[in-house]
């Protein structure tokens, strides 16, 4: 059956699977090579016999089978035409001349030269020894029949028994000449489907008669059997020897003459020669990458003392959860993680330098930053800076799984963030960012818990001094992370302050920080102003106008503050989502964090609680708003009361500038909704 190639496939298509009886099984028909398989056929299995093709074609047991012939009659037709009919084949017409009735042909004598015939197949050859039919495939044509020879093999062999079985019962073995040999044939699954003859090794013919094995003279196919010398057949094999006066191995590489053995000793001492220097110059290649392997270990124990790994590993052992202890990983563990620091592997480059994920051994994906601008002099500060880091614990920072001191300049190994920076999210293309102001309000207040803490709550304050929207990533529920502490400082708990080269990226950097010198932890709350800006406009903190020009975010916005029209910076799906009040307050504490003097910015703390604070009442305004749904009158009354979705909006559209400003207040409706919106602000506020 060649409609599918194999068993396997056949049997996934059960409505023309051909197998069909329940005790019929399934083999796979090789192609003439025996390299593939072309399609397969049926037969009857677990001692039955008959038409797998039927629903109830197989039955009966091996008993029914009619019994066996092992010696052939003397007058059988051993010929169809010109395909040769060995036994235990034979013609079915001709009832002892065959093994038993799974071996009948039908020799087909209609046609002209007459066609030996299997199964309704033309048989194009009978291989005894291997155990194969030949077959043709037969179309028909305006001209007659045509047959394409090769198409179908079928392997064949004496079914139901195994070797062992089948020697015990000397009338029905099959394996009856001298010089043969039994081999058993199983399944894929393993199960015995019967046994085959064939003749040993040296002889050749048919084993299934007597006296069919016979020798192989051998010195007839000298290019099969090869003898550069005297060949002389032998009983299942042969000898090959010299002439006289020569020597050597005339059946690998021919036979020399006594008078060139002083020309055979010199070559093989120069191929000795040779040899030894090939060996040698093995030995030396070996004993370089010893050589090399050993010094970039001592490299390697090198470049880890001189960035004091042995203090930092006392540094680090003092975490009480060994779960969470940081690690000095190895760099052959960070070389296979990055695949050698491939660069596909490169998820972007700074000023800091090249971050690279990476998947350890312990499966965890990971961000590998590998510092390019770090000096020799800052390998100090660098190792107190990753004590200290490797004992924050904050949701809201990325989590630094270890460093490695093997290198030159340390590597530091991070948590892998999926989802992007917040500045990928904020500055899409097409200017339509999909996050929504409740989104942006909470990544606002996460940032801000997470600098308080590294400002406050640690042993040593810590000033980040590169705080940007692309240093604060997304995982995929848009939770906010802040990375990138390559320009970060430690401060000590008697100091407000450190003189350092002033580093930082143009936008978000500190006026006070950048004139002094002097890094503060009110730097990064003007950074974070920066942010929070970007968050209300959704603008780059240097963009172009309309008119093609670059603009600061930060001096476009404090001189909208001194025109009173800071609300019209806002986005607008954020004017739409966000409730006036808050929105006037979040643009009065942006004002406070760029003010040009440190000492009047608010600290990070002050900011957090602001931010939670305006977080906590907007989500009781969504409850109170949602209780209120319930009641028409109600709903009416707090629709007034806290802002329509477009009026900010319509406000700007329209000009009305004086109700957008910072200063302004909102006096028209009814003064009753009014109230009713401040008692319930004030039941929030006490609530909360």
């Amino acid at each position: 059956m060649d409609d599918h190639s194999s068993c396997t496939e056949a049997m996934n298509d059960t409505g023309t699977y051909a197998c069909i009886s329940s005790n019929g099984e399934c083999t796979d028909a090789l192609s003439v090579d025996r390299d593939v398989t072309v399609g397969y056929y049926c037969r009857c299995s677990g001692g039955t016999e008959g038409n797998p093709y039927l629903t109830d074609g197989c039955k009966g047991s091996s008993t029914d089978v009619t019994i066996a012939n092992i010696y052939p009659a003397n007058n059988c037709t051993r010929k169809c035409g010109s395909v040769d009919i060995p036994f235990p084949f034979g013609l079915d017409n001709e009832s002892d001349c065959y093994r038993d009735s799974l071996f009948a042909l039908v020799c087909n004598q209609t046609t002209s030269p007459p066609v030996l015939q299997y199964q309704d197949k033309n048989v194009s050859k009978v291989g005894v020894e291997r155990g194969e039919l030949y077959l043709m495939e037969v179309r028909n044509s305006s001209e007659g029949l045509t047959l394409t020879e090769g198409h179908y093999v079928y392997s064949w062999l004496i079914p139901h028994h195994s070797c062992e079985n089948a020697r015990m019962n000397k009338s029905l073995f099959a394996c009856v000449s001298e010089h043969v040999e039994c081999r058993n044939i199983k399944d894929s699954k393993g199960d015995q489907l019967g046994y085959r003859c064939g003749c040993e090794k040296g002889y050749t013919g048919n084993p299934y008669i007597m006296n069919g094995c016979q020798d192989i003279n051998e010195c007839d196919t000298p290019e099969k059997y090869i003898c550069k010398g005297i060949c002389k057949n032998t009983e299942g094999s042969y000898n090959c020897t010299c002439q006289p006066g020569t020597y050597g191995d005339p059946m690998i590489g021919g036979c020399i003459p006594h008078t060139k053995k002083r020309t055979v000793t010199l070559a093989l001492i120069i191929a000795a020669g040779n040899v030894c220097l090939l060996l040698l110059c093995a030995m030396l290649v070996i004993l370089s990458k010893i050589w090399k392997k050993r010094m970039q270990k001592q490299i390697k124990e090198k470049n880890f003392h001189q960035n004091h790994g042995l203090l930092l590993q006392q540094l680090i052992s003092t975490s009480e959860h060994d779960a969470e202890r940081t690690k000095l990983f190895p760099l052959e563990e960070i070389e296979k993680a990055t695949n050698n620091f491939d660069e596909t592997r490169m998820l972007g480059c700074g000023g800091h330098g090249v971050v690279y994920k990476g998947i350890l051994t312990d499966q965890r994906v990971v961000a590998i930053k590998k510092s390019t601008n770090l000096r020799k002099s800052e390998i100090d500060q660098f190792i107190n800076e990753v004590a200290i880091l490797s004992q924050i614990n904050h949701r809201h920072i990325v989590k630094l799984f270890g460093c490695c001191l093997e290198t030159e300049i340390p590597l530091l190994i991070y948590e892998f963030i999926s989802n992007g920076t917040l500045s990928h999210h904020l500055h899409v293309p097409n200017g339509q960012s999909k996050l929504s102001w409740d989104d942006r309000l909470r990544i606002a207040t996460e940032v801000a818990c997470s600098l308080a803490y590294l400002h406050s709550d640690v042993s040593m304050s810590i000033f980040h001094r590169d705080v940007k929207s692309s240093n604060i990533l997304l995982d995929d529920n848009l939770v906010a992370k802040v990375s990138d502490f390559g320009a970060s400082r430690f401060i000590p708990l008697d100091q407000n302050y450190v003189v350092t080269a002033v580093q930082g990226t143009f936008g978000y950097l500190d006026p006070e920080y950048y004139q002094t010198s002097e890094l503060t932890e009110k730097s990064d709350v003007y950074s974070f102003g920066v942010i929070l800006l970007e968050l209300l406009t959704g603008k780059a903190p240097i963009h172009k106008n309309e008119h093609g020009n670059e603009v600061n975010l930060s001096k476009q916005f404090l001189q909208a503050m001194r025109e009173n029209h800071a609300l019209d910076l806002v986005e607008d799906h954020v004017l739409k989502e966000g409730k006036k009040e808050e929105l006037l307050e979040i643009i009065q504490m942006i004002e406070m964090c760029l003010r040009l003097k440190g000492e009047e910015r608010p600290t990070m703390k002050e900011v957090e609680y602001k931010l939670q604070g305006l977080r906590r009442i907007r989500m009781m305004k969504k409850r109170l708003s949602s209780f209120a749904e319930d009641n028409e009158t109600t709903e009416n009354n707090l629709s007034d009361a806290f802002d329509p979705s477009t009026e900010l909006v319509d406000q700007r559209n329209q000009g009305v500038k004086g109700q957008s400003g910072v200063r302004s207040s909102r006096q028209h409706g009814v003064p009753g909704k009014g109230l009713l919106y401040a008692t319930l602000l004030c039941f929030a506020r006490g609530i909360l």
